[in-house]
């Protein structure tokens, strides 16, 4: 393995087999194709993880194996005190024994000069191997922080934890790597620089690396906000009918059908494509999402009309109303065609692009032509669409941004794990400021009317504030949703 240079940070993550100690590194490296399972011992080789930013190694987490000898490297430890350098000693004497095969292993970056994290599952009592492994860790004299690394509603020994591990460890944190969202993992980076000083310059620049990172994602997750609404609320679909075929009553009901039926593939495509560029661009390869959430329901279903988006009220007191008053209609333009214009209206009118609860969702022209009519469907009219379709966003970028990668190993059925926080079944632009969603009617109408730069800038800075928000835990990122 040809290790990066002095100036990296590198992290071996150690600890028990089955701690945690795969699932830790998924997270923090935001890579979900760590190999992590759920037997005792799954990892036998120690496997290194850079995270590469811009193209350059920020910082190297090496997942290793559990210990397999403790008490006997203690002893030897305990055995040799004028020796300086005892993890590289230990290596050097014992590379080819073969019962500390997989401790030279996990010992060998440690050898190498690299930082330790200790991962323990907080949830369980602790056991004289556990001191034992503390007390060895603490004579390599690397600088080390420990990770309580509790999956459960069981709490009982983690004070134990604490006060043991505190007296071996330069820093102790809690971390759930399985919950853990980007505003933990910024701070548990920031508390390795507590761990030793001369590591301090190195670690602050790892840590700027992952801000800019991040932020650039961010401003890249906005973009692909702006652009589907602009693209979804500019959207017009466009079929032509020979006019014989509209003659008989089925004959239009099958062309509305159609009509309806392009449009509403169209957002739904829209949406999709805009969703999995968000979820690349936080790294996800694995994505579980439970048949139940909001984001699983069709974008055009009452389910999700009822929980996202504004209230009647919300949208009038954002100068909308909830129904149709927008222009969503028919309009019919007649060039000399023998279709009558007032009945062929009556005929097409009720219910031709219906939305959720009934309420009309797009606006129909109908130019009708010698021996044709041409259809087109849009822009969406519906005031209260741009509103869900702009939550649904948001609630996928909260998922994508603040579902830790480690959380693929989650036993999601297991009677003890830490509860999802209670929270209404709302999305996020209910809880805008009153000037926050006039800002936002403002831009939907505008690109109605393809005027799309009109008020783009201020939806940009909400969208923006609402994602940093989420970033940095200010408001909850409903990923139960």
């Amino acid at each position: 393995m040809e290790h990066v240079g002095s100036e990296t940070p590198r992290m071996a993550i150690m600890g028990h087999p089955n701690a945690g100690k795969s699932s830790v590194v998924a997270t923090l490296t935001e890579n979900d194709r760590i190999a992590i399972d759920q037997r005792a011992g799954t990892t036998t080789e120690s496997d290194y993880y850079p995270v590469i930013i811009d193209g350059q190694t920020v910082i190297e987490f090496i997942d290793t194996p559990g210990f397999q000898n403790p008490g006997a490297i203690l002893e030897w430890f305990q055995a040799h005190p004028e020796l300086r350098d005892l993890p590289r000693e230990f290596v050097k004497t014992f590379r080819h024994d073969p019962l500390f095969s997989h401790d030279c292993v996990l010992l060998e970056p440690v050898a190498a000069g690299a930082g330790m994290i200790l991962v323990v599952d907080g949830s369980k009592r602790i056991k004289e191997k556990d001191r034992i492994e503390i007390e060895l860790m603490r004579l390599t004299a690397r600088p080390r922080m420990a990770i309580l690394n509790n999956l459960t509603k069981e709490t009982r020994h983690m004070l134990q934890w604490q006060d043991t591990l505190s007296k071996g460890f330069n820093s102790v944190r809690e971390f759930n790597a399985h919950r853990a969202t980007y505003g933990e993992r910024i701070k548990l980076l920031k508390a390795l620089k507590s761990i030793d000083q001369r590591w301090e310059e190195r670690l602050a620049r790892t840590i700027d690396a992952f801000q800019r990172d991040w932020d650039r994602r961010t401003d890249q997750a906005v973009d692909t906000i702006v652009t589907l609404l602009k693209d979804a609320l500019g959207l017009r679909v466009s079929k032509t009918f020979k006019e014989s075929r509209l003659d008989m009553q089925g004959g239009r009901n099958q062309a509305k059908a159609e009509v309806m039926e392009e449009l509403e593939s169209s957002l739904r495509n829209l949406e999709a494509n805009a969703h999995r560029q968000i979820r690349a661009n936080f790294r996800h390869q694995v994505w579980d999402q439970p048949p139940d959430s909001l984001l699983a329901k069709d974008l055009l279903s009452d389910e999700v009309s009822q929980a996202l988006g504004l209230s009647r009220r919300a949208l009038a007191l954002a100068g909308m109303t909830a129904g149709a008053a927008t222009g969503a209609g028919v309009d019919i333009a007649l060039a000399g065609s023998s279709l009558g214009g007032a009945a062929f209206l009556g005929a097409v009118a009720g219910g031709l692009l219906g939305f959720a609860g009934g309420k009309a969702l797009a606006k129909l022209d109908i130019e009708i032509k010698p021996g044709t009519a041409r259809f087109t469907a849009g822009p969406v009219t519906n005031t209260k669409f741009p509103f869900i379709l702009l939550d649904r966003a948001l609630l996928y970028s909260a998922r994508a941004m603040n579902w830790a990668h480690g959380r693929q190993a989650a036993d999601e059925g297991a009677p003890d794990k830490v509860p999802e926080a209670r929270i209404p079944v709302t999305g996020f632009t209910e809880e805008l400021s009153a000037s926050d969603q006039r800002e936002l009617a403002r831009f939907f109408a505008a690109i109605r009317k393809g005027k799309g730069s009109d008020g783009e800038e201020a939806c940009r800075a909400i969208v923006k504030r609402v994602l940093r928000d989420l970033s940095e835990n200010r408001i909850d990122s409903r990923v139960h949703l």
